[in-house]
């Protein structure tokens, strides 16, 4: 197992170089100049926006700059953002509480709902609850979050008065009041986020377990008189989670970057609305690290894809 997580973790390093390099290059060849409105004002000599410019470096070769990028990021220097004036470490570690709470409570929501709803669904196809879980967990992801986020503030937020739709960093309420405030808020995004991905997977759930339930070896489990809750436990759900992982673990990363779309919409202060800023002030910096956490976290959600498998699937080795 150790050797195995060495061996992966060393393949990883020329992937992430491959991949910071790819996307430095492309970030660095964009049309744009993080200093183009101090060139434009009039107020500031341009001798103050050169100086800039040779002070991070914008003047040098693009080889240069990366190697520059990648000397600093490997001694924790994230780079300077010229939009917020401040370490891109401190702007993104600002930003990724919220983006983790609001992430990580609806991709458990769409675990919660896929699991059960998909298995009860395929052990009793075609039956008056399977299509309706079908019928729900199609509508659920064919709808895009832009369009579900704006039909839930209308009804919660603008009819009924609910919930807010607007999300606040700022609540000075404390106790029991300031707990429902913070979860009041989360609520929408949540649900737009946690549906959409529920629904998906609920389909594959179900997908994987009609795959299993008819295979030779359940019906020899169920022939030596096992409860139907042993056959179903252990034998029929553990065999068909191993490609349900495999969906979880590479959709995890960019779900994201789905999130951008969902924390515009409430306004939620995250990585997502913090990566369209970036963008729209061409903060090369800024841009640069999320993208690479993302590549990052797309290898460490495949890695551990690969070791839930042996966790499942007791004839997969690490070898």
């Amino acid at each position: 197992m150790t050797r195995y997580l060495i061996r992966r973790l060393l393949i990883a390093v020329p992937s992430l170089l491959g991949i910071s390099l790819v996307l430095y290059v492309i970030l660095a060849l964009a049309p744009g100049d993080p200093f183009s409105a101090l060139a434009s004002n009039p107020s500031i000599p341009p001798a103050v926006a050169e100086a800039l410019r040779r002070k991070f470096g914008l003047d040098d070769p693009i080889m240069l700059r990366y190697w520059h990028w990648l000397i600093a990021m490997l001694h924790g220097d994230w780079g300077y953002s010229f939009d917020s004036r401040v370490d891109v470490d401190v702007l993104i570690m600002q930003r990724l509480p919220t983006t983790l709470y609001i992430i990580g409570s609806s991709q458990i929501l769409a675990l919660l709902v896929a699991l059960p709803v998909g298995i009860y669904a395929a052990l009793r196809p075609y039956s008056l609850f399977d299509q309706i879980a079908s019928t729900f967990a199609f509508i659920g992801f064919s709808l895009p979050t832009f369009f579900t986020g704006l039909v839930l503030i209308l009804i919660f937020s603008i009819q009924l008065h609910w919930l807010p739709f607007v999300y606040r960093t700022n609540i000075t309420a404390t106790g029991w009041a300031g707990v429902w405030a913070h979860i009041a808020q989360a609520i929408m995004p949540v649900l737009v986020l946690g549906l959409f991905q529920g629904g998906s997977w609920t389909r594959f759930v179900r997908a994987s377990v009609l795959d299993v339930v008819h295979l030779d070896y359940v019906t020899t489990a169920r022939s030596k008189g096992l409860a139907e809750r042993t056959v179903v436990g252990r034998h029929i759900v553990r065999t068909a989670l191993i490609p349900v992982v495999t969906v979880v673990a590479l959709q995890l990363p960019f779900v994201f970057g789905g999130a951008i779309v969902t924390e515009q919409i409430f306004r939620v202060p995250g990585i997502g609305s913090l990566l369209i800023s970036a963008i729209l002030a061409n903060d090369t910096p800024v841009i640069m690290a999320i993208t690479f956490v993302f590549a990052c976290l797309v290898i460490l959600f495949n890695l551990i894809a690969d070791i839930l498998y042996g966790w499942l699937d007791p004839r997969i080795s690490y070898r």
